[in-house]
């Protein structure tokens, strides 16, 4: 099944809402609540559009989809400015807290997001990590990849909380408010995706090399053929 196109996606859930929300939800324009609205209803009807297209609700989508409503609620029912920020945190928090906990589990997410059959050549790593008695070793392999996944989320919670309560400060419900909303959404982007996403890819690249030398392989035989393909 074809992906999402990711600039499409970032088109429609931030630049499209950040223009509304700064340029058109002025009274002299779409007005104060309809802009709100309006601008939201983007990001939700994009997060709706790719659960159903996947076929399939990730924890991630789930947790996005919520902090899109509950930024609705916070700027409908006009409540405290301040909870923007803290709900702004809590979402990257709660992803990187569920990260690190499912270690916990049956089902850790870092094999979920990497180390699967999608991706990689799951059952020629196996066998050679069986071979060499490297299991434990390659165990605490995924624990540290999985910690540093966590810290680019606590990273982006941090980044959240600072950048919102630099930039909003008027009451919700107002003309400013939507405007600084915009730029929050409009900034969001670079100032705090893009050092979270470099945190991440550290950490891939980190599991990478680690399983190259344990198993042997390069980095092309550590990748499935359904990768491989897709690739081409």
């Amino acid at each position: 099944m074809k992906k999402s196109n990711p600039l499409v996606s970032i088109i429609v859930s931030i630049v499209i809402p950040a223009i509304i929300l700064s340029k058109f939800s002025d009274e002299s324009h779409l007005g104060v609540l309809p802009g709100f609205l309006i601008a939201l209803a983007f990001p939700i009807a994009q997060s709706l559009y790719e659960l159903i297209k996947e076929k399939k609700i990730g924890f991630i989508a789930i947790v996005g989809l919520v902090s899109i409503f509950c930024t609705g609620i916070i700027g409908v029912l006009e409540l405290p400015t301040e909870w923007l920020a803290y709900k702004e945190a809590a979402v990257p928090l709660l992803i990187g807290a569920a990260v690190v906990i499912s270690l916990k589990t049956p089902y850790p997410l870092i094999k979920k997001l990497f180390y699967n059959k999608e991706l990689m050549d799951v059952d020629k790593i196996e066998g050679i990590l069986k071979e060499k008695a490297c299991e434990d070793k390659f165990e605490k392999i995924l624990r540290n990849s999985t910690y540093m996944v966590g810290a680019s989320f606590l990273l982006s919670a941090i980044l959240n909380f600072i950048l919102t309560k630099i930039i909003v400060h008027s009451p919700a419900g107002t003309e400013a408010f939507n405007q600084e909303l915009g730029k929050l959404t409009a900034l969001s982007y670079p100032v705090i995706a893009l050092p979270s996403t470099i945190v991440m890819i550290i950490a891939l690249l980190y599991l990478f090399k680690q399983m190259t030398k344990i198993t042997g392989l390069t980095f092309d035989e550590l990748m499935s053929e359904k990768f491989k393909d897709k690739s081409k």
